[in-house]
């Protein structure tokens, strides 16, 4: 029984109570349940933190240190385990050099194929490079003398950038005659005594096979040197031009010293094999490093391959368009003298009120006070602070200019972080993005160069090469790198990713996205007999790409592998194989198996709210009616940031609104990067940088907008839920007020666990102390001074109610309402807490612990327990991420709330019944990527049901029935 299943008895990690198990092997398993009842705690921190520790302590003591170590989890034994491979939400590189092509290592393979049979081309003419003759070369050398008595020095490059000492390369150049080597730029003798190198760097050596005069009559010996330097160098010679002094022109370039990169001041590289005859451009053998913008020999020289720089952003200087001049426009010299005073001088002398809305004024008034106006002077009559006039012509370096040098000029930390937050990241001038040098650009595989290729979407750049042809030896070369990269285009493809380019920085990526490309390159690695577990892989995706992410879940299971996933997807819980439901309740009231089996089994258990919710025991109803509230709407015309096609949007005020589409769409440039931002700067006077468009109306309507995302509440185990939305200060309030801590003169400071006076000096107020293990997992282990309870005996000794601060810490949201129930500001910021569903988490509970769903309901509840005006603009993204259908149900309530209350909420949704919920949805589409980026249908669910062309439409209908039409 134990080869066929993996059985588990006892867990307990976290919430999990004495959890008996038995989950059969080569199955897609779904791990289901409210948020909070314990699905991580199995599925992760027991399940894949055993197998990756059995697997980590098979390995050598030496190997283990550069593992991370996984503690043991608390549990009495587990069984038919394999190797465990987690694909989580939260690995996705942040590095700017990471991308898509990178992380699946399609890159790799397309280095790889330009390299062996890319056509090289003159990034002048376009002319393909052909190999020159040691004839042509000669003519070139000689064409290089600036008159008859021109110097120089003929070398064969022998190592470019290797490590090693060479000993062996010396003597047998000694014995071939020659006497002297230049060594990362500097010549020395061989006659001498031994050369020694440091063997762990990289070393650029050239052979100096001989000095030469640069005339006619020389014309014989230097194609007999060029000869002799292309037999030692692999084809290649480099000639170094000399002053008139006879000494180099300069330091020596990266090809001879590794210093600076390219060639030095004067030196000049030739190749028998590849150089246009027209314009000299010469270049090696290709190699894959040269495709590398992660490397030197092939990324741009000025951005090093990041392909962006950090820039001055005019968006960010002028923030709000429909201000004038005087009313303080440009952002960066809103205050002060003399700045205000020239602007308005330079709009003067442009023919310009200064009284004129910035985005009422002529183009060239704006480029000039932006971009300055050259050597052209302009007068300006200037009124000094104590109020003398006097006046004064200047030249007019420009708003950007002006900020670029005094950020560059400044002498203090604080002033430049003023000036920082003007700055964005823009595709770096010289390589436009592109990361690579414009003859490694030149290197072309079907028309197209290896930029061309990452920039087309995985199923754009699945058709190119399916529709590639080769013939005779290229077609042995590129046959197996071609296959190797279409497999792995279809991965990304099969997974629901069609719509991303390879070139898409990691960074940007959805944590569903990461999670997809990752799972991606697991079924490209074909292994067999591993325990996968998914967190989550349906976030972001929209319906009609589920059937294909399921598809390829069981196509990593048919393989032979288990696949476990943590998820809430109604399809993929009605494909699995077998379902284990935790539950019934979540936190202290969660942590037991409350159904397991096949997902018809599931659907007859009795205290299972997932079965509920399958068998359409509960469900969630369509609301009755949908708001029309008539009070105008925010309006955005000319959004054009990615992929979005001069896109108009309106979100009518007072209202639930829902933007959804496939993925790839263009909902997060049209929210997240654009209408977010846009309205933050307008109405909440942010810096933020705004994705294109022509102009935002209807902001009357509002005063404030709140965005609220996904990002942890907070990243040390210091942070918890009751310091984030303020309740905690109230709480350190009233224990001061009492009267024994007013007899002992405790201050609100004394009750902080996070500084010294009340807490435990022990442990530092953390409650546990770290015990480092030397070859194993650090182990924490409770603070003996003060029990786990993070403060010292005298600030415990105070009490309110018959409690202490760190009883109270412990109480969960639900306890501590009732505790403090006659105390309005304490009882209204944990009534939040508690309308929000998290009435079973503890106040004091890390930060670090939280659910990303849990960490966004307390973000919620920090801004319910504001007062609202009824005017505020909310944004949300995904926030059923992690929801159970029950959670999804509780949610809903509370947005529904605010919306009743007058307020404006904005969703990004893939989920159905918050799509049904809506008042009024904007679809976009059609397709992910190029094909995206339009608004296709605008309208209530039930509009948008009877809509053909849209995909959320489709599933709509379905699920609206009788409602629809």
């Amino acid at each position: 029984m134990g080869q066929n299943s993996i059985v588990i008895k006892g867990a307990r990690e976290h919430n999990l109570k004495n959890v008996d198990l038995e989950i059969p092997r080569d199955k897609l398993v779904v791990i289901t349940g409210l948020s909070g009842s314990g699905k991580s705690s199995l599925a992760f921190d027991t399940m894949y933190a055993e197998g990756q520790r059995r697997y980590v302590e098979s390995l050598s003591s030496y190997a283990r240190m550069f593992l991370g170590q996984m503690s043991k989890p608390d549990l009495d034994s587990i069984d038919g385990l394999s190797p465990a491979v987690s694909i989580d939400q939260k690995t996705t590189s942040r590095n700017p050099r990471s991308t898509v092509g990178t992380t699946t290592e399609i890159y790799d393979y397309l280095r790889l194929l330009f390299a062996r049979v890319g056509i090289p081309h003159c990034p002048e003419c376009g002319r393909v490079i052909k190999k020159q003759t040691t004839d042509q070369v000669t003519d070139d050398i000689l064409a290089l003398a600036a008159d008859e008595s021109t110097r120089a020095i003929i070398m064969a490059p022998v190592v470019t950038g290797r490590k090693g000492e060479f000993t062996k390369l010396f003597a047998d150049l000694a014995k071939e005659g020659f006497s002297r080597v230049r060594i990362d730029g500097e010549i020395v003798k061989l006659t001498g005594e031994p050369i020694t190198l440091n063997k762990k760097i990289k070393h650029f050596i050239d052979v100096v096979v001989d000095r030469v005069v640069l005339k006619k009559s020389a014309t014989t010996r230097i194609a007999e040197s060029v000869e002799n330097a292309t037999k030692l160098a692999e084809g290649r010679v480099l000639v170094q031009v000399l002053g008139p002094d006879g000494k180099p022109q300069g330091e020596a370039g990266g090809t001879s010293s590794g210093a600076t990169g390219g060639l030095g001041k004067g030196e000049h590289l030739f190749s028998l094999a590849l150089a246009c005859p027209e314009h000299g451009h010469s270049m090696d053998e290709l190699q894959p490093r040269d495709f590398s913008f992660n490397a030197p020999y092939g990324a741009c020289p000025d951005c090093l391959g990041i392909g962006s720089r950090d820039e001055v952003d005019p968006s960010l200087v002028v923030p709000d368009p429909s201000l004038s001049l005087d009313e303080g426009v440009i952002a960066p010299f809103r205050t002060g003298n003399y700045y205000p005073q020239v602007i308005k001088a330079v709009a003067a002398h442009m023919g310009v009120d200064s009284s004129t809305p910035w985005e009422d004024m002529p183009r060239r008034a704006q480029k000039a006070i932006m971009s300055g106006l050259g050597k052209e002077k302009v007068r300006v009559d200037y009124v000094t602070v104590d109020g003398r006039e006097t006046y004064w012509d200047i030249e007019w370096e420009g708003v950007l200019a002006a900020v670029m040098r005094r950020y560059q000029e400044a002498q203090t930390d604080t002033q430049r972080e003023r000036l920082q937050q003007y700055f964005a990241t823009v595709p770096c001038q010289t390589c436009h993005g592109k990361r690579l040098k414009p003859e490694i650009l030149a290197v072309t595989v079907g028309g197209k160069s290896i930029h061309d290729v990452t920039e087309m979407s995985a199923a754009d750049s699945y058709a190119f090469f399916s529709g590639l042809s080769f013939s005779g030896q290229a077609e042995r070369i590129a046959g197996p790198i071609v296959k190797e990269i279409k497999a792995r285009l279809k991965f990304l493809v099969d997974v629901g990713l069609d719509y991303l380019t390879l070139e898409r920085a990691t960074a940007t990526l959805s944590g569903g996205e990461a999670q997809r490309i990752r799972l991606a390159t697991q079924i490209g690695a074909g292994l067999m007999g591993v325990l996968y577990i998914l967190d989550e892989p349906s976030i972001g995706l929209h319906q009609r790409d589920n059937e294909r992410l399921i598809a390829t879940l069981e196509h990593l299971r048919d393989l032979g592998n288990t696949v476990v996933v943590v998820e809430h997807d109604e399809d993929t819980i009605r494909s699995a194989d077998f379902v284990v439901d935790m539950g019934p309740g979540a936190g202290e009231r969660g942590g037991e198996v409350v159904a397991a089996g096949t997902p018809a089994q599931i659907m007859k258990a009795k205290r299972s709210l997932t079965a509920d919710y399958l068998s359409g025991r509960r469900k969630i109803e369509v609301p009755q009616t949908r708001r029309h509230p008539k009070r105008g709407s925010i309006k955005m015309t000319g959004a054009s940031e990615n992929n979005l096609k001069n896109v108009t949007l309106e979100v009518p005020i007072g209202t639930f609104t829902v933007i959804t589409g496939v993925s790839g769409s263009g909902k997060s440039s049209l929210i997240t990067d654009t209408l977010a931002p846009a309205l933050a700067n307008r109405v909440n006077h942010a810096h933020r940088r705004t994705g294109a468009y022509r102009k935002i109306t209807g902001l009357e309507s509002i005063d404030k907008v709140i965005n609220i995302d996904q990002s942890p509440i907070g990243r040390t185990p210091r942070s918890n839920p009751a310091t984030y939305i303020g309740l905690w200060d109230d709480i350190r309030a009233l224990f001061s007020s009492t009267q024994e801590a007013k007899a002992r003169g405790y201050a609100p400071g004394r009750f902080s666990f996070n500084v010294s006076g009340g807490r435990c000096e022990a442990c530092k107020g953390d409650g546990q102390i770290k015990i480092e293990m030397h070859f194993l997992p650090d182990v924490y282990v409770p603070c003996e001074v003060c029990g786990g309870k993070r403060y010292n005996r005298e600030t415990l000794q105070v009490t309110y109610r018959g409690k202490n601060i760190a009883e109270v810490l412990d109480m969960t949201v639900e306890d501590a309402l009732a505790f403090f129930e006659h105390i309005p500001g304490i009882k209204r910021k944990l009534q939040t807490l508690f309308d929000v569903g998290l009435g079973y988490i503890r106040l004091g509970q890390a930060a670090t612990t939280l659910s990303g769903g849990e960490a966004q309901r307390v973000k919620l509840a920090s801004e319910l327990q504001k007062r609202s005006t009824g005017k505020t603009f909310y944004i949300l993204d995904e926030p059923t991420t992690g929801l159970h259908f029950e959670d999804v149900r509780q949610l809903l309530v509370v947005l529904q709330r605010l919306v009743d209350a007058g307020n404006t909420v904005l969703v990004i949704e893939h989920n159905l019944d918050v799509i049904k919920s809506a008042d009024h949805i904007v679809d976009l589409g059609p397709e992910g990527g190029e094909r995206g980026g339009t608004i296709i249908a605008t309208g209530t669910p039930e509009e948008i049901a009877q809509v053909e062309g849209s995909f959320t439409g489709k599933f709509l209908k379905k699920m609206l029935g009788d409602h629809a039409g």
